[in-house]
């Protein structure tokens, strides 16, 4: 790349790592790097982060990026995990570490209090959805409620990428695919704030200004640059999104019946749909740009499930996890996993849910337990394309990212158990990229249709579908049948 070209920055703050990636305006990954973290469980049920160390990762990224002086950055994309809950006072100072998304589940008290005040009917009508531990409205009110001294300091909320574009320009904005999970404070029907509930959700909190993914934030700070001195002021900033709805942009899976479909430490996937639609077990949102809306779901832990294996069993290498995996046959030698090992978001709604693995004897080895869980991840897409049929919205295309597709194995498996074919686009780096491209259209009304096409197609082993077909109805029994259990497992580990 010579000297003087330009190139954008898309940085994404993710549950295990924050990922920036340098891309020149062609779509062309110049340079990408990663800087590793870990999340804070204080007590059951609570998953947190200290949003500092966002700032402090997109700095170091963006110095590392941008050292080699052979490009000039125009734009800069923001993206991270969402819907989180960042509280900070009217400096935009955090006075407490972030609530993360649906895997924290501190608020089913406050759920059943707002569902029951609002009305579960109403809820629906103006959100969309009924609310559930994805919804970030019922965390501001636990704070409100559990820790009256740090709300008494609160004035602003913000998620990862509003809070980084709030670093980076001073502007206070939200998009609109982030507001629209923070039910029940943003009305889905109108696309705005609900002011009457926002103030009984967070009393006396400032409501961020809304903007659409790809708008700007703002102009980036003089004050930046003194920090990355690869950065120039005054170029634009967008207001970002959560990253599952910045890697469908990566994805190019936009339009109506088009799914991006992600495998990362939860497996998530959004659909395209033409208009906004109520559901009691997806979660309609405010799409990336107006007109758009999407439908979408999550699983609580998918590829977490196998970092807790490989960190079980003492092994230091994915790769070795995943070749014993593809030697165990189709069905994991007749095991069976429910992957929710940290309750579940969608379609079940069941923050006290816990993972099952049934049919274990002596004979089954790391690697069918690992094949059980990219198959446990499988079924649960399945139990989403489902659900998704049954809505009256089928699946005509769908594109894989995240860094379960780096490699076939996962995909496949999917493939097989659902019946899909799957584009493997030629870059997975999913969410950075989603943002540089959304910062690549603002900065230079750039065409990015060409951007990430595929590179290959996963298409499903008919051989396999009998066997797969079987299991996966043993598997939608096997959470009726243990959830008893389970729930007075969970409250006896709540103490």
């Amino acid at each position: 790349m010579a000297t003087g070209s330009s190139a954008v920055l898309g940085v994404d703050v993710g549950t295990s790592s924050t990922k920036g990636v340098l891309v020149a305006l062609d779509g062309t990954i110049l340079r990408s790097t990663v800087r590793e973290h870990t999340v804070q469980r204080p007590a059951p049920g609570h998953v947190e982060m200290d949003a500092r160390i966002w700032w402090d990762e997109f700095v170091a990224i963006a110095q590392e990026l941008t050292a080699p002086a052979d490009v000039e950055v125009t734009a800069v994309g923001v993206s991270g995990m969402g819907p989180c809950v960042v509280l900070t006072d009217e400096a935009g100072t955090p006075v407490r570490p972030a609530i993360l998304y649906g895997v924290d589940t501190r608020a089913e008290r406050q759920i059943t209090h707002l569902t029951n005040v609002l009305g579960r009917e109403d809820i629906v009508a103006h959100c969309g959805a009924g609310l559930t531990s994805q919804a970030a409205g019922p965390k501001i009110t636990w704070v409100v409620q559990n820790e009256p001294e740090v709300y008494a300091r609160t004035r602003r909320v913000f998620m990862p990428s509003s809070y980084l574009a709030f670093r980076l320009t001073g502007e206070y904005v939200l998009d609109h695919i982030s507001a629209s999970q923070t039910n029940p404070m943003y009305s889905l029907r109108t696309q705005d704030w609900h002011p009457r509930w926002a103030e009984h959700v967070a009393p006396g909190l400032e409501l961020p200004s809304l903007r659409w993914a790809g708008e700007a934030a703002g102009p980036l700070s003089p004050d930046v640059t003194r920090l990355i001195p690869g950065l120039r002021a005054g170029i634009p900033v967008i207001a970002g999104t959560i990253d599952a709805w910045a890697e469908a942009v990566s994805a190019g899976t936009t339009e109506p019946g088009q799914m991006m479909l992600m495998y990362g430490t939860t497996t998530f996937l959004v659909a395209g749909i033409a208009e906004p639609m109520a559901s009691r077990t997806l979660w309609p949102t405010s799409g990336a740009r107006p007109g758009v809306y999407t439908l979408s779901g999550g699983m609580a832990a998918s590829g977490a499930i196998t970092g807790w294996l490989r960190d079980l069993t003492g092994e230091t290498d994915f790769s070795a996890l995943v070749t014993e995996a593809a030697a165990s046959e189709p069905g994991a030698n007749g095991l069976v996993m429910l992957p929710y090992f940290a309750g579940e978001r969608s379609p079940i709604a069941d923050p006290s849910a816990r993972g099952v693995i049934a049919g274990l004897t002596l004979s089954h080895t790391r690697g069918d337990l690992y094949r059980a869980a990219l198959e446990a991840a499988a079924y649960g897409v399945r139990h989403h394309l489902e659900t998704l049929e049954a809505a009256g919205l089928p699946v005509t295309r769908v594109v894989a990212v995240g860094g379960g597709a780096q490699t076939d194995l996962w995909p496949q498996i999917v493939s097989d158990v659902t019946g899909l074919v799957q584009e493997i686009p030629s870059s997975t780096v999913g969410a950075s990229y989603g943002g540089a491209r959304l910062a690549a259209e603002l900065a230079h009304g750039a065409d990015t249709a060409h951007w990430n096409p595929s590179d290959h197609v996963c298409t499903p082993d008919p051989r396999h579908r009998e066997r797969y077909d079987e299991l996966y109805r043993l598997y939608r029994e096997l959470y009726p049948a243990t959830r008893d259990i389970t729930h007075a497992l969970a409250r006896l580990q709540r103490g």
